[in-house]
């Protein structure tokens, strides 16, 4: 538990963690509820980092202005993963884009809502969880998720190949989790957070669970192999990986990033995929 998350951990009565398995319901259930306990505290500390019509990938503060990830948006139906306020989806429309928006929590899309009003940018929102994509087959010419939806699902092989199914052929699928080396150190970003305290090929869940055993918030590993495998058993075909550097004179903790840990070992990992 995180002092950072204080006010959603005792509002859903998070009292210890547990090391189990969790199966999709309750991942669906247990996250739905954290981001909508959250939502409010997230946007107050990360808001401005975020900005409401702005496109970063990660921490490292990799910009989609910058990168260039999914190419030529102009014109093109792109769908956004896990969305939270949807800041992303909103620059995608100012390029041109024509973005479809989804998150599981109702709270953190109440959040994409007003921002919509506020920017004058009408993203359209939907509620949808990522492994159960309420879209036709062949809709999107391309898709995205910034750190969205792929770790708070049970089966993220089931959300490759959902996100395959709702792509066009040729159509880029780019994304971007907590780089993978990250598990086995403690989520501290400080010294602490150096010292390797569990297996890297331990893939059981990170599950916060209130005083009758509910979880109230979970988070799943994958190995970077366990992704290559899951993309190349989805029909995606892995153009691109990118482990973003620190950067220099960036400052600015989140959570686990920060410059002293950020120096030593990447924090982010972003895969750039296309559909065959």
């Amino acid at each position: 538990m995180s002092t950072q998350h204080a006010s959603a951990e005792l509002t859903l009565g998070t009292t210890g963690i547990a090391k189990r398995p969790v199966d999709a319901d309750e991942s669906r259930a247990a996250n739905r509820i954290w981001w909508d306990a959250d939502a409010d505290d997230y946007h107050a500390e990360h808001g401005d980092f975020l900005g409401a019509a702005d496109f970063m990938w990660c921490p490292e503060g990799v910009r989609e202005e910058d990168a260039r990830l999914l190419g030529d948006v102009a014109g093109k139906l792109v769908l956004e993963v896990g969305c939270g306020s949807a800041p992303c989806a909103r620059w995608l429309a100012a390029q041109g884009a024509h973005p479809v928006a989804f998150d599981i929590s109702a709270g953190m899309l109440r959040h994409a809502a007003e921002a919509n009003r506020e920017t004058g940018i009408a993203v359209p929102l939907v509620q949808a969880s990522a492994d159960q994509l309420p879209f036709a087959d062949g809709s999107f010419d391309a898709a995205c998720s910034a750190f969205g939806a792929v770790p708070f699902v049970a089966d993220s092989g089931v959300v490759m190949r959902e996100v395959s199914r709702v792509l066009r052929p040729g159509a880029p699928w780019v994304f971007a989790v907590t780089h993978p080396i990250r598990w086995i150190f403690p989520d501290d970003p400080g010294p602490e957070g150096l010292t390797a305290t569990q297996s890297y090929f331990d893939r059981t869940p990170y599950v916060e669970v209130d005083e009758t055993g509910r979880a109230t918030y979970v988070e799943h590993h994958r190995t970077m192999g366990d992704y290559v495998r899951q993309l190349a058993e989805a029909g995606l075909d892995l153009v691109d990986l990118l482990e973003p550097e620190w950067p220099e004179g960036h400052d600015r903790e989140w959570g686990q990033w920060s410059p002293l840990r950020g120096r030593l070992f990447p924090g982010t990992a972003i895969f750039r995929t296309r559909k065959r």
